[in-house]
């Protein structure tokens, strides 16, 4: 039992230290909506400009990036 745990907890320290936990740090959609719209309010952005922006930034949340624009 207890080498079954040290075995499961080394895999996923490799898993975690070899980049297969960017998953971990995307957001959800609704997180990563809202949060652009924050941003987009906060730069005054309306119509196309402010399309276009939401969709980069949901984009480049979802991917776990968070770039702040």
């Amino acid at each position: 039992m207890t080498t079954k745990l040290i075995a499961a907890a080394l895999a996923a320290t490799f898993v975690l230290s070899t980049g297969g936990g960017a998953a971990f740090a995307a957001m959800s959609k609704g997180a990563a909506a809202t949060e652009c719209s924050k941003q987009a309010d906060a730069k005054g952005l309306h119509g196309k400009e402010r399309k276009k922006f939401r969709e980069t930034c949901k984009r480049d949340m979802m991917q776990g990036g968070m770039k702040q624009r």
